[in-house]
């Protein structure tokens, strides 16, 4: 398999699994993946936070790791990546203000190449004006965003064409192989290796 060049764009206060669980399991897989956020760059680090489901009417917020940037957005190219993941958390609420990020996010759109975005990402989409008559989902707290923006709503995990969308990071197999096929990436099962 080729691996493919992937970015993720992210903020303070993303949510922890759903910025590195797909950042390490695409890498794992063999793709690149540039993580970046506006107005920081590589080698600085954002804080995340872990989204818990407890039974409330809502998720629990804790602060989670600082995850470090590999590139700076200000310098990247989308034209030089053949997908997009988009995570969640608090951060899509205000990155999708940042001219640069939908700009990114549009270009992706432009050129049909694969978005994963997850949980509140969709903000972005929405922002982007990408939802507009496709079918998606998001955290469900947002269904009234997705539909008064014209998107068709689902549960569980969604693929469009080039869109692949989920409610949040429990479902990550899901929506992490439904990502992975859209992109073409092939993963071939082997025999164990033991040791003699």
């Amino acid at each position: 398999m080729t691996g493919k060049k992937l970015l993720l764009i992210t903020g303070d206060f993303g949510e922890d699994y759903e910025v590195m669980v797909p950042f390490q399991a695409l890498q794992a897989v063999g793709h690149e993946v540039d993580a970046v956020c506006p107005d920081k760059e590589a080698g600085e680090t954002v804080k995340t936070a872990v989204h818990d489901f407890r039974g409330d009417q809502t998720y629990l917020e804790e602060r989670g790791h600082d995850f470090e940037l590999t590139a700076t957005l200000d310098e990247v190219d989308p034209a030089d990546y053949d997908g997009l993941v988009l995570p969640g958390g608090r951060a899509p609420e205000y990155i999708r203000n940042y001219d640069e990020v939908v700009d990114a996010v549009e270009h992706f759109f432009a050129e049909d190449k694969p978005v994963a975005a997850i949980c509140h990402a969709t903000q972005i989409l929405v922002a982007a004006d990408a939802v507009a008559g496709r079918t998606c989902t998001a955290y469900p707290a947002l269904e009234a965003d997705v539909r008064a923006n014209g998107g068709e709503w689902a549960e569980g995990v969604v693929t469009d064409g080039n869109l692949v969308t989920a409610q949040a990071w429990p479902d990550h197999p899901g929506w992490i192989a439904a990502f992975l096929d859209v992109l073409g990436t092939d993963i071939q099962h082997g025999e164990p290796l033991t040791a003699d």
